[in-house]
């Protein structure tokens, strides 16, 4: 199942060559460096589509593309356990006898634990569950809780390994005001794809708003985001590659010559900076303020030492040789931008920044297709969308959340249409993109002609 894993890791991330390489990316900066943005027609026009599996209209879509919803909050699960809501990221993965294993994050608040024998902590809401569903058609095969008592697991990232690392956005702990809790939080968790969860956090690698990770699948190096108003971009070289919970050293960039410089202003896209990594010497201390409990403890630490400064890093990606990051709201007009970490040559570059909602409304989760081409879900409030950027280097929008519910699955009701779409990412082979809507929580799979090369 490793072995496995590690192949399709590998394979997504030389099918993604195409757009490191420099293509579609470059493409775009270019444009931006003449003062303009090039939107495209995409897969044209959206228009309502009515779910496969229910019949209710939950998305706008191009033509020729279909989708079914494979899960809905409240569903009932394997040993009897309803299916929490919030899903945020997730990752699929090939699993035995051909089908997909899609691990999901659940951000949810302090609360019971929604399955107690995996629970860290029983009084936390938050955890992963995991789908199985048919390679050739993504339907539901099956479907469990695999981690529990975790807090707003937002984001995390797969391993070459063959697991999700899963992140809590919160340093939260017993003295917390939102309840009860018996253990402190602000951790990432290594949840296997097959088997049980260790359920211990992996402590070496930070205590502090996580957001998203991406794995260098050639050095095991980790590349971790921090959701703050002041982020840094951290990395974590283990002790040994693959055993994280063993120890390893924790990092945050800075740009060379330039120290604490701030990144979230208004940026010329393509701009690039030389990068180097500053320690974190103590990445257990979770508070620079302790009295006023600012969670700024691991980035302060890097800051005197010259970290540079980002505004609210989520999505992070690799692909062949680079990590592909978002600041939600970064940059002149705080409507987002995205940065390329080239891991190789230690050089930062500034791939996009959204000159406005119209264009881009704050970007989060992210991931590049293996057509070569970035996929971005919106953390904005106004009709939240999936864009796509195009090999050529244009943007476009994807999908719309059009979900309104009158209570026809599991009592559900209330329009949700401003509800952020979260969690994108493709199977295994490619031809369905899974997507999350986080309220009222669904997962639906698309499909469609992915071969127009687009995304």
């Amino acid at each position: 199942m490793i072995t496995s894993n590690r192949r399709s890791f590998l394979r997504f991330a030389a099918a993604a060559a195409g757009l490191t390489a420099a293509a579609p990316l470059d493409a775009l900066a270019r444009r931006l460096r003449a003062g303009a943005v090039a939107m495209a027609d995409g897969y044209g026009p959206l228009a309502p589509v009515a779910d496969d599996a229910t019949g209710l209209t939950l998305l706008e879509l191009p033509r020729g593309f279909r989708y079914h919803s494979v899960a809905w909050t409240g569903d009932l699960m394997d040993a009897g356990v309803r299916m929490p809501g919030a899903p945020d990221g997730m990752a699929a993965f090939p699993g035995a006898g051909g089908v997909v294993q899609l691990v999901r994050n659940h951000e949810l608040n302090p609360g019971p634990a929604f399955a107690p024998a995996l629970a860290y902590d029983r009084l936390a809401g938050g955890g992963t569950t995991t789908l199985t569903l048919a390679a050739d058609d993504a339907r539901l095969v099956g479907a469990r809780a695999s981690l529990s008592g975790t807090l707003r697991n937002c984001a995390g990232g797969p391993t070459p390994w063959g697991s999700w690392l899963t992140c809590e956005e919160t340093v939260l702990d017993q003295s917390g005001k939102q309840g009860p809790l018996e253990r402190p939080h602000g951790y990432i968790f290594d949840v296997p794809v097959e088997g049980e969860p260790t359920r211990e956090p992996l402590v070496a690698m930070g205590r502090f708003v996580h957001e998203a990770v991406a794995v260098d699948p050639r050095s095991g190096i980790v590349y971790e985001t921090e959701d703050a108003r002041r982020a840094g971009l951290y990395r974590f070289t283990p002790t040994t590659r693959g055993r994280l919970a063993a120890g390893g050293r924790l990092q945050m960039l800075a740009v060379r010559g330039r120290p604490r410089l701030d990144l979230r202003q208004g940026q010329t896209s393509g701009v690039r900076y030389g990068a180097h990594w500053v320690d974190i010497a103590d990445p257990g201390r979770v508070h620079d303020d302790v009295a006023a409990r600012d969670g700024s403890g691991v980035f302060s630490q890097g800051l005197k030492a010259g970290g540079a400064i980002f505004g609210r890093l989520e999505g992070a990606w690799f692909a062949d040789g680079k990590v592909f990051v978002t600041s939600t709201d970064g940059g002149q007009a705080k409507m987002g931008q995205v940065w390329e970490l080239d891991c190789d040559g230690d050089e930062l570059r500034l791939v996009f920044e959204s000159p406005g909602a119209d264009v881009l409304n704050m970007p989060d989760n992210l991931t590049v297709s293996p057509r070569g081409g970035l996929v971005l879900c919106e953390d904005g409030t106004h009709n939240p969308s999936v864009h796509g950027l195009t090999p050529d280097g244009r943007v476009f929008r994807f999908a719309r959340n059009a979900v309104r519910l009158a209570g026809e699955r599991n009592g559900i009701a209330g329009d949700f249409t401003t509800s952020e779409m979260a969690g994108a990412t493709f199977s295994p082979d490619g031809r369905w993109l899974f997507l999350n809507i986080q309220s009222p929580g669904i997962t639906v799979a698309i499909t469609g002609p992915w071969d127009q090369g687009l995304i």
